[in-house]
């Protein structure tokens, strides 16, 4: 499986894989309904969040080999190592940090749970903490793992286009993306959702 460390159209590094958005691990013994309904809400968050939140664990799965991450090659391959590495660092810290603060949230849902019907609010916060946690599990597995860099000539074309500023080309760029990596719609991941 291969996995992009790309900039968007922001010029912000992002990671991401060529499969499409799976199905939430979420599977609970309440009401079929209420989690479906929470998966709702949950899917329609940022494509960007969820995509990448996604490679975290898949990356992180175990694996044979080294972890294959295809770049722009624009900077040298020790350049490329150092920024994934602190990528990854700085990510792992906002994940802590986002499941500190999902757990310090819970206690608040409880009154939520006298109203009348089900609490979403929780159901969505669950979800999002086992997303969270999932990803932080495949971060700290990623940054174990040996990595095969491998430089992309159509992610360089994206790249310089992205840093010349050249909108006009991302469209192009991006059918060629999808069409050659079966990026799951690369527009909404790298340049306006």
């Amino acid at each position: 499986m291969d996995f992009f460390f790309v900039r968007d159209h922001r010029g912000r590094l992002r990671f991401y894989t060529a499969g499409p958005l799976g199905p939430l691990p979420a599977r609970f013994s309440k009401s079929r309904e209420v989690w479906e309904a929470a998966k709702k809400k949950v899917i329609g968050l940022d494509p960007r969040t969820l995509l990448q939140e996604q490679a975290f664990e898949l990356g992180g799965r175990p694996g044979e080999g080294p972890l294959r991450v295809l770049h722009s090659g624009l900077h040298d391959e020790r350049s490329v190592r150092t920024k994934l590495f602190f990528f990854l660092q700085r990510h792992r810290t906002r994940h802590i940090a986002l499941l500190v603060g999902e757990g310090l949230a819970v206690p608040f849902t409880a009154p939520i749970a006298l109203l009348p019907g089900p609490n979403i609010v929780f159901y969505v916060l669950a979800i999002v903490m086992i997303i969270q946690w999932q990803a932080l599990r495949g971060i700290k597995r990623i940054l174990g793992r040996e990595h095969e860099l491998v430089a992309d000539p159509l992610l360089a074309e994206w790249e310089e286009a992205v840093e010349a500023g050249d909108e006009g080309r991302f469209p192009a760029i991006l059918d060629r993306l999808e069409q050659v990596h079966r990026l799951p719609s690369p527009r909404r991941l790298l340049w306006r959702s």
